[in-house]
C-alpha cells in the first residue's frame, strides 16, 4: 500500500475516533441537564407539597412545625374544619351600616384532601335561564369539555371547563329557572400533588433518599407584632451553579420561605 493511502487511511480512522468522543461528549452534557432538570422538578413538586402542608398546619396550630414526623401524622390523620364566612348589613338607627361577620363551622374534612386537593368553581357568567347540565356528579372533565347550557338576554351558551377535574356538586336546577350573574352553578377538583406520594418521607430530597431537606421555623418582630416564619432548603443541589460552593454562585439552592420575613415564596417561582 502506498504511503499516501496509508496516511489517509490512518487519518480517517483518527477522525472517527474524535467525532465518536466528541458525539459522546455533547450526547453526554445533554443527558446530564436532562437529568438535572428533571431532579430539580421532583424537588420544586416537593417543595410545592411540603409549603402547602405546613400551611395548613400552622391554620390549624397558629405555629410552623420544623419536625417532619411530626407534619406526617398531621398530613395523614389531621382533620380542617370547613368554615363558611358570610356578611350580615344591619342598618343602624341613624342611617348607617353596620357589617356583621358570621364565622360558621360546617364539618370537617381530612387534612390530606385539604392539602391535596385544588378546588374550583363555576359561577353563572351573565343573568339567565338555565337549561341542562351537559355533566354529572362524579364524572372527570378536561379543558375544553362543555359544562352546561343557559340562555341569556340576547343568546344561548355553553360554558367550557378551563381546568380539569371531578365533579363534586351540582347546583339543584331545573330547565327553565333562572339564574343570576355570579350564581354557583358547578364544584369540582383536581389534586394539585402526586396522591401516591410516601408521606412518611415527605422531608426527603426525592432523588436522594435517605437525605433531608433543611428546615427552619420560628417567631420574628416586625413592627412590634411577631409572626411566624419557615425556611425550607436544599442542602444537596444537584446543579452545580446552585452549589454554596460554587464561586460565581449564579443560582441559589432551590428553597421557600424565609428566616426574616412572612414569606412562603419558592425562588424558582
Amino acid at each position: 500500500m502506498k504511503p499516501i493511502k496509508i496516511l489517509t487511511a490512518v487519518l480517517f480512522l483518527v477522525s472517527i475516533v474524535l467525532f465518536w468522543f466528541l458525539y459522546n461528549g455533547i450526547d453526554s452534557v445533554v443527558e446530564k441537564r436532562a437529568l438535572i432538570a428533571a431532579q430539580e422538578q421532583q424537588l420544586i413538586d416537593r417543595l410545592r407539597l411540603i409549603r402547602e402542608a405546613e400551611i395548613v398546619f400552622q391554620e390549624q396550630n397558629g405555629r410552623y412545625t420544623a419536625n417532619w414526623d411530626s407534619l406526617a401524622d398531621f398530613i395523614e390523620n389531621g382533620k380542617v374544619p370547613i368554615i363558611n364566612r358570610r356578611e350580615e348589613i344591619k342598618q343602624k338607627a341613624y342611617g348607617g351600616e353596620e357589617v356583621i361577620l358570621h364565622i360558621d363551622t360546617l364539618g370537617y374534612i381530612s387534612a390530606k384532601d385539604r392539602i391535596f386537593k385544588k378546588n374550583y368553581t363555576m359561577n353563572a357568567p351573565e343573568d339567565g335561564v338555565f337549561e341542562k347540565f351537559q355533566v354529572a356528579v362524579g364524572q372527570k372533565v378536561v379543558k375544553g369539555m362543555k359544562a352546561y347550557n343557559m340562555k341569556t338576554a340576547d343568546r344561548s351558551i355553553e360554558p367550557i371547563f378551563i381546568e380539569n377535574g371531578t365533579i363534586e356538586s351540582l347546583a339543584e336546577l331545573m330547565a327553565g329557572e333562572n339564574v343570576t350573574k355570579g350564581s354557583n352553578l358547578i364544584n369540582f377538583w383536581e389534586y394539585q400533588f402526586d396522591i401516591n406520594t410516601d408521606i412518611r418521607k415527605i422531608g426527603e430530597i426525592p432523588y436522594l433518599p435517605g437525605t433531608l431537606l433543611e428546615i427552619f421555623v420560628g417567631k420574628v418582630d416586625k413592627n412590634g407584632l411577631m409572626v411566624d416564619v419557615i425556611e425550607v432548603k436544599d442542602p444537596k443541589p444537584a446543579n452545580p451553579e446552585r452549589k454554596e460552593s460554587n464561586e460565581v454562585k449564579t443560582k441559589k439552592p432551590l428553597r421557600f420561605g424565609s428566616r426574616l420575613d412572612a414569606s412562603t415564596v419558592g425562588n424558582w417561582e
